[in-house]
């Protein structure tokens, strides 16, 4: 039986970006197993029937000797498993794991880039030696003779393609971790107004929190609901702080941590996602699939996620009056609002479905494993 190795960081994040690729990989007969760090969820993942190795590794750490640690437990993991295939996901686990994986002589590799993370959004004066170091790593990380890259989007792979890391028979692109559609789906009618405006993200600044929150300073007569479902990431160098948290709930019904982000989106109008930089961000897959109109910067990853003009509209980075500007003008156009969703639920049945999504992973797999 062929074994498969899922490596990230977080447990949270494999359950709900990865477990589905996961689990039908155990339905086709492969042997799979995961690693990620400690946490609550790693009961869910044991209970799911998948194998759960606890991985040494912190998910913002820089301190040299530690993230040697995690490079050398990635080793002396994949030594001991003895994968045929390891799938890496997330930053770190594509780093090290990648690193590893060519030292340990893993047979196949498939390197997930969801994303390049902070370091390729902030503007440093001077040399970025941190940059530099990311680069480099990518370069050997991603060196392994029998492996593919992942893409979500172009300009992630444009990115790499120009840094040297990748060829372009490494290339594959697939668009987004896939949407359930049945559990999000459009439902017959807008709800009751006022309008409500809903972001839904980690409260990380390169998500755009400050500048929704600024967007609904400009709503000086409330005429519309503003409201972020997200929590504070206290393992993210960009994560806003309670106090911030705090402060931003004078002016948006802050929800926290949500679960039922279906119902949540049914019960919206439009969702806005102001964010720097993304792989193809989920929440707007979701939103798509839901059947609301978006609102999103015209940035790597979320202009991917619609179709401009058509199943949302595109705004400049960083700029708070231009999604209040765009709040408004959907606001006072229903039939636009219902037009957009309509041509995002289709885009999301014809491109992100999971089934889909489920397939290509799996031919990737399956081309690499039978070499």
């Amino acid at each position: 039986m062929l074994k498969i190795l899922f490596v990230v960081n977080n447990p949270d994040f494999f359950l709900s970006h990865r477990v589905k690729i996961a689990l039908t990989a155990k339905e086709k007969g492969y042997d799979v197993h995961v690693a990620t760090m400690q946490g609550e969820s790693v009961k869910v993942i044991e209970s799911l029937g998948l194998k759960h190795h606890v991985l040494m590794m912190s998910r913002s750490g820089t301190n040299p000797l530690s993230e040697l640690k995690s490079l050398f437990s990635l080793y002396r993991l994949f030594k001991r498993v003895k994968p045929d295939l390891v799938h890496l996901v997330t930053i770190k686990p594509v780093l090290y794991g990648g690193i590893a994986a060519r030292l340990a002589r893993v047979p196949a590799v498939v390197y997930a880039i969801s994303g390049l993370g902070f370091i390729f959004i902030r503007q440093k004066k001077g040399v970025d030696f941190l940059k530099g170091l990311i680069k480099y790593l990518y370069r050997i990380a991603l060196g392994h003779t029998h492996s593919r890259v992942i893409f979500q989007n172009k300009d992630d792979c444009a990115t790499l393609m120009q840094m040297g890391a990748i060829q372009s028979q490494q290339v594959v692109m697939i668009r987004g971790a896939g949407v359930d559609t049945e559990e999000f789906a459009p439902t017959p009618n807008e709800p009751s107004l006022p309008i409500k405006v809903t972001m839904v993200a980690r409260l990380l600044k390169d998500k755009g929190v400050q500048e929704f929150v600024e967007a609904a300073k400009l709503d000086v007569e409330k005429k519309f609901v503003w409201q972020i479902a997200g929590g504070i990431d206290t393992g993210n160098p960009a994560s806003i702080t309670q106090a911030e948290f705090n402060n931003m709930q004078s002016y948006v019904n802050m929800l926290g941590e949500r679960k039922d982000i279906a119902q949540l989106y049914a019960q919206s109008h439009i969702v806005v996602l102001p964010s720097y930089r993304e792989g193809i961000p989920k929440s707007l897959l979701e939103a798509a699939a839901s059947g609301k109109p978006i609102i999103t910067t015209d940035v790597p990853g979320c202009r991917d996620a619609i179709i401009p003009n058509e199943s949302g509209l595109l705004v400049p980075v960083k700029n708070a009056l231009a999604i209040y500007e765009a709040v408004m003008y959907l606001a006072h156009r229903a039939d636009l609002r219902l037009s957009m969703g309509k041509a995002g639920r289709a885009l999301a049945e014809r491109e992100f479905a999971m089934p889909i999504i489920i397939d290509k992973h799996l031919a990737v797999y399956q081309a690499l494993l039978e070499k």
